[in-house]
């Protein structure tokens, strides 16, 4: 099998892990890096073995040709990398959030499907370990159908320090951690017809809302509540770690601390850890979310192969994106919003 090559347009925080991440998938290597800070091009490049680094994402694509793209960059430049990429005929995948606005997300997929381009948004929350294996439980049917569940992610772990430019986000939780907690409930439970969310300023020195819970009313009559968190004080959630617990007309299941899943019926409580595989470049404080890259990795490198299905493809993430602008509505306007079906009007979010 001939390698697919990644060309990786981004050397901030994130391509520390993305680029290993790429290199633990079989038959795939990184042929470039780029960064608008050739110091950060070539340190990156040196540290993991790539041959060619560049400054200019356009001269990257023309003299490379990768097979894709892996844009690792700050929101407000992924439109414009996206179209360039796609403009030139090359499969792109896109950090979340997708974009700051709606509008712009849909043009985005619009411009990549009019051309015949795959597009793919490195969703990899869905892809952590114990994750994915509640999911299994509830697709068992052993809890029968759920009617109420509520996901947790309140985190006393420094985000700020390890990645400050967070600092200045006007929209915060919902635009950074948001999309990956709705994109979940998509995940575990289909789709919203509508939510209430209320939103908090708690820490001081950085812009944006730092807490946030969502009231999610889905379309199959389930109540999803949503809580997230950067301020919290917990020992017990000092760590990333997502906890779920969903109730369902037969039992229950549980994502605890440590990656304990409990599922309880009438019978009995059965408990089994599903920690995340690891990394000798992982964080250890982030293994399950670096974990999760590598498993968003080989299903993205199965969809550009033609030999999977990409389950975060732009389109699909338009309709977790629907949902974070749609939270911001509704904390804004003190009410609840009632999220349309696609129609006509595509600019309209929600």
């Amino acid at each position: 099998m001939n390698p697919l090559r990644i060309a990786v347009l981004g050397c901030g925080f994130w391509s520390r892990y993305q680029i290993p991440a790429w290199h633990e998938i079989e038959h795939v290597c990184c042929v470039a890096v780029c960064d608008v800070d050739a110091e950060k091009s070539r340190v990156t490049a040196a540290r993991f073995n790539i041959p060619d680094t560049y400054n200019d994402p356009a001269e990257l694509i023309a003299r490379v040709r990768p097979d894709a793209v892996d844009i690792v960059t700050s929101p407000e430049t992924h439109a414009e990398l996206v179209e360039l990429a796609s403009s030139q005929g090359v499969a792109t995948i896109c950090q979340k959030p997708m974009a700051a606005d709606f509008a712009t997300a849909e043009k985005m997929v619009r411009s990549c499907a009019e051309r015949n381009i795959p597009f793919f948004v490195h969703e990899n929350w869905r892809w952590q370990t114990p994750i994915r294996h509640l999911k299994r439980v509830l697709d068992s049917g052993e809890i029968g159908q759920p009617f109420r569940a509520r996901i947790d992610f309140n985190c006393s772990f420094p985000v700020f320090e390890n990645q400050p430019s967070l600092r200045e986000l006007p929209e915060l939780i919902l635009a950074d951690l948001g999309v990956h907690l709705l994109d979940a409930v998509r995940f575990l439970f289909s789709e919203a017809e509508r939510l209430t969310c209320q939103t908090h300023h708690v820490t001081s020195g950085i812009a944006g809302e730092d807490v946030a819970t969502v009231l999610l009313a889905m379309e199959n009559g389930m109540t999803v509540c949503c809580n997230l968190s950067f301020a919290s004080r917990l020992e017990s959630e000092r760590f990333p770690e997502t906890f779920i617990i969903v109730e369902g007309e037969k039992g229950s299941v549980e994502l605890a601390p440590n990656y304990w899943i409990r599922t309880t019926t009438h019978k009995e409580t059965r408990a089994a850890r599903h920690p995340p595989r690891s990394y000798p470049w992982a964080d250890p404080s982030y293994a399950l979310v670096h974990a999760s890259i590598v498993d968003c990795h080989r299903n993205l490198a199965d969809a550009l192969r033609g030999t999977g299905r990409g389950e975060t493809t732009g389109s699909d993430n338009l309709q977790t994106l629907r949902l974070v602008f749609a939270a911001y509505e509704s904390a804004r306007a003190q009410q609840t919003v009632r999220l349309k079906k696609e129609n006509s009007d595509r600019s309209i979010p929600f």
